[in-house]
């Protein structure tokens, strides 16, 4: 009987074990993915809601004109066909139309510098004459709402936030395997668990299965 009670003491040690190291992954997943699942949960319902959901744009158009020393920097042929504005054109064009475009792709043609700037919730451009030094620039401003939903999508947001996508989406996979696992841990006491993960899943995979054409 002794080697059978340590079987089951070892047993139930690795078990707390196990339960422990579940319920701590599964709190801290929650805790660093509760904010930006908030996020994304309201923003696909706002997305769902797009066509109902009136946003008036705002466009601001200016027009300015280019120092004339400056024009020398762009009426020479770039490196490159898609090189950015040589910095003090930039810096003398954020001055004059309010849109920095200082290390943004530009698109060179005989007669214009075409840079735009597209943002989350926003559409920036500005384009200068290479031989009359005119400056045109547009900004349109789609609002908060279309600003968070392109957050949701990825939408023109950079680098950083592109990688925090990926590292919020891990810490989701984390928290809902780790709840998984729970779940089957205390699914003997809880004779309710598995029939409504089912339905978790026949949900769903019904309705894109006979209500999507």
């Amino acid at each position: 009987m002794a080697p059978d009670r340590n079987q089951a003491k070892k047993a139930r040690k690795a078990r707390q074990f196990w339960l422990k190291q579940l319920h701590t992954w599964h709190w801290i997943s929650a805790a660093v993915a509760l904010v930006g699942m908030m996020l994304f949960a309201i923003t696909g319902i706002t997305l769902n809601h797009a066509a109902q959901i009136n946003a008036e744009p705002v466009v601001v158009d200016r027009n300015a004109a280019l120092p004339a020393p400056l024009l020398a920097q762009i009426a020479a042929a770039p490196a490159a066909s898609d090189a950015p504005l040589p910095a003090p054109v930039a810096q003398a064009v954020a001055r004059a139309v309010g849109i920095d475009p200082q290390g943004h792709a530009g698109e060179w043609s005989d007669d214009e510098v075409y840079v735009a700037m597209p943002g989350p919730g926003t559409d920036r451009w500005v384009s200068v004459n290479r031989h009359s030094g005119a400056i045109t620039s547009e900004k349109t401003d789609r609002g908060w709402i279309s600003w968070a939903n392109d957050l949701h999508k990825g939408r023109n947001t950079g680098t950083v936030w592109f990688w925090f996508i990926d590292v919020f989406a891990l810490a989701c996979v984390v928290f809902t395997l780790t709840g998984l696992i729970l779940l089957q841990l205390h699914a003997r006491h809880r004779p309710a668990t598995w029939p409504l993960v089912a339905l978790g899943l026949v949900v769903p995979a019904g309705i894109a299965l006979f209500f999507i054409h």
